[in-house]
């Protein structure tokens, strides 16, 4: 898997041939390198692998839609995990039943099923105590743990998404290695490169 920088460095490009060139090679390309964490961030607002999966499409569609101003983006990668955010609250919303819907209270628990299992060397059943332990966080501390942790996110990013500041992020993040901590789960190994970002 590519770090950080390269992937940012691989998105630019991609993003500036579609762009250009209106080059679809490149979209599809962006679209293997990013739907796979898009849908696990929709699913984890609304719960649907089909409404997920609309979800990614019609992000997709509407960053092809708009292809000739992407080069005016500074930050790809945030602008499409924000539309995929704000597609998920728009669908709760329609679909609340006269319910005030806020990312606080959503159930992003299966965003823990996407974890890449390369990044945790340690026994089944540590894991799934990590899991448990991450899904009685509270939700917006949750999906900040989440982001960070499984999808690669930095603190900015993160704040940029779900519209908080850098330090709610940080205290969220915070709160969330606090609470595995006592659990006694390896710390060295879970949150290696985590207090980096």
């Amino acid at each position: 898997m590519l770090d950080h920088l390269d992937q940012l460095t691989v998105i630019s490009g991609l993003q500036m041939r579609i762009a250009l060139y209106e080059d679809m090679k490149a979209y599809k390309q962006l679209y293997e390198l990013l739907s796979d964490g898009l849908y696990r961030f929709s699913y984890s607002m609304v719960r649907s692998a089909e409404v997920a999966e609309e979800i990614v499409s019609d992000v997709f569609i509407k960053l092809w839609q708009m292809r000739a101003r992407l080069s005016e983006i500074d930050n790809l990668r945030v602008y499409l995990y924000t539309i995929a955010r704000n597609c998920s609250l728009n669908y709760l919303e329609r679909n609340a039943d006269s319910r005030v819907i806020g990312l606080e209270n959503l159930d992003s628990g299966a965003f823990a099923e996407g974890a890449n299992p390369a990044d945790l060397c340690i026994s089944a059943d540590l894991a799934n105590q990590m899991r448990r332990i991450v899904q009685q966080l509270p939700p917006q501390c949750r999906l900040i743990f989440q982001l960070v942790r499984e999808e690669g996110l930095r603190y900015k990013e993160v704040a940029a998404i779900l519209d908080v500041s850098p330090y709610t992020v940080r205290n969220q993040l915070a709160i969330a290695i606090q609470k595995l901590g006592e659990a006694s789960l390896l710390k060295g190994i879970l949150f290696k490169g985590v207090a980096e970002k």
